[in-house]
């Protein structure tokens, strides 16, 4: 009969024992066929506590819609952390991910290069149309790009605010039909209650659907009064303090990171989001800061500690730096020491084995040291590291003549100045490999190309042996296979004759 109730209770979150107390004692809740037989997949959802009366309040469908995110079809190739690319506009897109946590801002840290829909990308979805290929799924999303709202991991129901990107296929992007709406969106979702209502609907906040999403229950006038006590003034505009966010503005007083922010600063690294200020007068013009003093340029510890000091201005202090070290994990530390021995490994660990500064060195605490911006070394920059600073290094080692440790300080420069020399050559196994690019494309001795990301391009420094610390990258078999069927395999070394012998026969460059 679809006019009688349908009697629940919900005792899933219950011990064993309290489960056979409760159905024996517990009350009931009554509910009407047609409430839930309209529900997708006729789910039976548990009221509420205090719904005892078979009242629903109208779901999330009647004033939003919800859908599931892109997929690049082969992520290694098309998308990078916002730090790994330079140049952004015109080529990559900032793509969203699923939040990390609570906070208003997250998953906003990669890119993917986008190419106005008429680049590479769109040439391999082009080539998989007849295939079931997760590249056909490359503009997933779309309708709701260029709005606000909330997203929703697919694991877990975290949520954070949408502002309008393009977002992936490990979140939901859920937005108001009516703008107005958005800062009661915003607020059910930043109390918690989005969730709460998504783990009654399903139980282990695995979600597969966006109508999952959109059967949760929304009381929009409760809400709108939520947000205009909340936000009087309207929501707040995105930002965040994490660097590791492309909101982030590269303000280092106010930053998550402070000294790593100051790092970046002074070898010229600038964050998307970032406005000119007076700290750019003290960033390196070539990206190269040795830790110790030569060809004329003061160590490291000294330029960033006057680079903090000016952050700080009047707020600046020994006691402060103490502090500064002591957050940043390392108490007790000087600010020489703490570049030595523990910046690097902090950096990696932040920007998730993708480092942007790389610290190279010869093995010796007290021996040669430089950290390199990623995005200026080059091939000329390289040169200039490794037979100008530390051609300067060497012979200073060598003028020492009898000094103690001048000898193993100068066996371990030359060593390092050797291995350099091979990644400038690059030569089998210190060379760079780019498994989507033809052998008449790949790179001839240390020719990076940035869009091609720092797990490749980092591979012959690892290789050779010369970063202060290990980086935590894998360059066998990538996920997934390419559309002729063939494994997406990283770990190749082309010589450089077949490189060069690829070029001629195709016209390019040696």
């Amino acid at each position: 009969d679809p006019s009688a109730p349908t009697f629940v209770l919900d005792v899933s979150a219950l011990t064993l024992s309290a489960k056979a107390e409760a159905l024996c004692l517990s009350e009931m809740h009554r509910l009407q066929q047609e409430d839930w037989r309209a529900n997708d997949d006729a789910r039976i959802v548990s009221p509420r506590e205090g719904d005892h009366d078979g009242s629903y309040i109208a779901a999330l469908a009647t004033i939003a819609d919800a859908r599931n995110g892109l997929s690049a079809g082969d992520g290694p190739r098309f998308e990078r952390y916002v730090w790994e690319i330079e140049d952004i506009p015109g080529r990559w897109e900032f793509l969203q991910g699923a939040p990390a946590g609570t906070v208003a801002f997250s998953g906003m840290d990669r890119v993917v290069l986008w190419e106005n829909e008429r680049g590479r990308m769109a040439a391999l979805a082009d080539s998989v149309r007849h295939l079931n290929h997760a590249a056909q799924n490359w503009r997933r999303g779309k309708p709701l790009w260029g709005l606000d709202g909330v997203v929703i991991s697919q694991i877990g129901a975290r949520t954070s605010r949408y502002v309008g990107d393009r977002y992936d296929a490990s979140c939901f992007a859920l937005v108001p039909l009516n703008e107005a709406h958005v800062p009661a969106l915003v607020s059910f979702a930043e109390s918690g209650s989005l969730r709460r209502e998504l783990g009654r609907i399903s139980p282990t906040w695995k979600l597969t659907a966006p109508k999952t999403i959109l059967q949760v229950p929304f009381d929009l006038d409760h809400w709108s009064r939520v947000a205009a006590e909340k936000y009087p003034n309207g929501l707040p505009e995105p930002h965040s303090d994490d660097p590791t966010q492309w909101l982030f503005k590269g303000d280092i007083v106010s930053s998550e990171s402070p000294l790593h922010v100051a790092v970046a600063r002074l070898v010229g690294y600038r964050w998307p989001n970032q406005q000119p200020d007076a700290l750019d007068e003290l960033a390196d013009s070539d990206g190269l800061v040795p830790l110790v003093s030569v060809s004329g340029e003061r160590p490291a510890g000294d330029r960033l500690r006057a680079l903090i000091a000016s952050a700080y201005g009047d707020a600046w202090s020994p006691v402060l730096l103490e502090r500064l070290l002591a957050d940043a994990g390392s108490p007790g530390s000087t600010l020489e020491t703490w570049l030595r021995d523990d910046f690097f490994p902090q950096h990696t660990k932040l920007f998730d084995q993708r480092p942007f500064v790389w610290h190279v060195w010869d093995g010796r605490r007290d021996g040669f040291s430089v950290l390199c911006h990623y995005h200026r070394l080059d091939r000329a920059t390289l040169e200039k590291l490794t037979y100008t600073l530390l051609g300067d290094w060497i012979e200073r080692q060598r003028a020492a003549g009898d000094e103690p440790g001048a000898e193993p300080r100068l066996v371990a420069a030359l060593g390092l100045q050797e291995k350099l020399g091979l990644i400038l050559k690059g030569e089998a196994p210190h060379d760079i490999y780019i498994r989507w690019k033809p052998l008449s494309e790949q790179p001839i001795g240390w020719d990076p190309d940035l869009d091609d990301g720092v797990r490749l391009n980092i591979r012959p420094f690892v290789t050779a042996g010369v970063l202060r610390s290990r980086v935590n990258v894998k360059w066998e078999t990538d996920r997934g296979k390419d559309p002729d069927g063939s494994e997406r395999t990283n770990d190749r070394h082309p010589s450089l004759a077949d490189k060069r012998a690829a070029r001629a026969a195709g016209g390019g460059q040696q």
